[in-house]
């Protein structure tokens, strides 16, 4: 079974991986396509980062029709009462319907919220709190807090395997089975 991920990024391309397997089985090839997800680099709301993940995934449909599902991975941030948190949306495409799950969330530090408020992107503004490099593409932000008790591709994975469900799942969503 083919499988298009709206990203170069090796985290989000392990991560599709791990969940399809899970839920699929071995037989699972991913494959990686840089496309824009006409949102802004650093999605600032729920709204925006479920946009981005949706865009994704239908722009790698796009350019790769003849898989059997196309994945779409985008991480944002969002200003709440209780400070800024972090998450991830993905959005999984078939011929016969879509699937979407938001990942669980985790608070910023404040310098980060405070960088990003000020235009920053969360990657960029983690390394530099963190002196490292491109962990956008390693553990990410939640690797980076949690010392690498949790990361990325983890967060990333859970999303993917709940926006499964409904293709686990095809009658009880109206999807041909």
């Amino acid at each position: 079974m083919l499988v298009v991920v709206a990203s170069t990024n090796p985290v989000k391309q392990r991560a599709v991986l791990l969940a399809f397997r899970e839920a699929f089985g071995p037989d699972i090839e991913v494959r990686g396509v840089a496309v824009e997800p006409g949102v802004s680099c650093q999605p600032l709301s729920d709204e925006e980062t479920f946009l981005g993940a949706q865009n994704r995934a239908r722009e790698a449909r796009k350019a790769a029709p003849q898989a059997s599902f196309w994945a779409g991975i985008e991480g944002g941030v969002a200003d709440t009462n209780r400070g800024m948190e972090a998450f991830g949306w993905a959005v999984v495409l078939s011929a016969n319907g879509e699937g979407a799950a938001r990942s669980n969330s985790f608070f910023l530090p404040p310098a980060a919220a405070l960088a990003i408020r000020a235009g920053g992107e969360l990657g960029p503004v983690m390394d530099e709190l963190f002196n490292q490099h491109n962990t956008k593409q390693k553990g990410g932000a939640i690797g980076l807090l949690t010392h690498g008790i949790f990361d990325r591709q983890n967060l990333y994975e859970q999303a993917v395997l709940l926006a499964l469900i409904p293709f686990l799942n095809p009658r009880l969503y109206g999807l041909p089975g």
